[in-house]
């Protein structure tokens, strides 16, 4: 199992999460991907690296999406056959939901999002969010997906290889991820985990307005592609070792 940790100006939570994921995952193999942050952070990528991470360093930052295939490439050609979870770096992750959401990936084989329950003190800024791009995305491709922009998430190791070819460079990555998930058929499984925000999530690099237009334009591309196909889209080739959803997916829950 590969832990694939995205960082961009990484702070203090990093090296006890490293340690905290060797931990509770026997012989894992914690991949932190640095997104171009300069010098400045590394002290605190050394301390990653003394905690047992390998830490890889992009020189200039270039987005989420890039850092995640990035993940993935290294996962497919230093670590072939590894299952990989991605888990943010800033602390919102308790590492026992990461392990569940590993655990129910292993058993269904299938992509699974760590969702947010978005209860108790969430920042009403993200509470609205979630809800308005659930609501979309339901919309737009008929699957309910309760947390689109979930940064905890399990693949199996043979969807490595369809996960570089998603485009997206930034935060856009994630909801690409999921549409073209739902265009070729496969499935997603979720799993219901805890939401953990620090001084109201002042440690995201999420911005409001640049990065929801990221986010909604593939939607909007999307929905307007099933209204004006004349005819049905083309199955594409299976993923490896994923076998596709049904044509009514189940949400299972623990």
């Amino acid at each position: 199992m590969i832990a694939l940790v995205p960082v961009y100006r990484p702070g203090d939570r990093l090296p006890p999460l490293v340690a905290d994921l060797v931990a509770a995952l026997p012989g894992v193999c914690v991949l932190v991907v640095d997104d171009g942050s300069g010098p400045t952070a590394a002290a605190v990528l050394a301390e990653a690296r003394a905690r047992g991470a390998t830490v890889l360093r992009r020189r200039v930052n270039r987005g989420k999406g890039v850092v995640l295939r990035t993940g993935f490439r290294y996962a497919l050609t230093d670590r072939p056959g590894h299952d990989v979870v991605c888990v943010d770096a800033d602390g919102q992750h308790r590492v026992d939901d990461v392990v569940r959401v590993a655990d129910r990936m292993r058993a269904t084989g299938a992509a699974t999002l760590g969702v947010r329950r978005f209860d108790g003190e969430v920042p009403a800024r993200s509470r609205f969010g979630n809800a308005t791009t659930r609501a979309a995305f339901r919309l737009a491709t008929g699957r309910d997906v309760r947390d689109t922009q979930t940064g905890l998430r399990a693949y199996p190791a043979g969807m490595l290889g369809w996960l570089g070819t998603v485009p997206g460079d930034r935060f856009e990555y994630e909801m690409n991820v999921l549409l073209h998930a739902v265009r070729d058929g496969l499935p997603i499984e979720q799993v219901d985990i805890a939401t953990r925000y620090h001084a109201g999530n002042s440690g995201s690099h999420f911005s409001a307005l640049a990065d929801s237009v990221r986010i909604y334009r593939p939607l909007v591309g999307f929905a307007a592609a099933r209204l004006l196909s004349p005819t049905p889209p083309q199955p594409h080739p299976p993923v490896e070792g994923v076998t596709p959803a049904r044509p009514t997916p189940v949400t299972r829950t623990p």
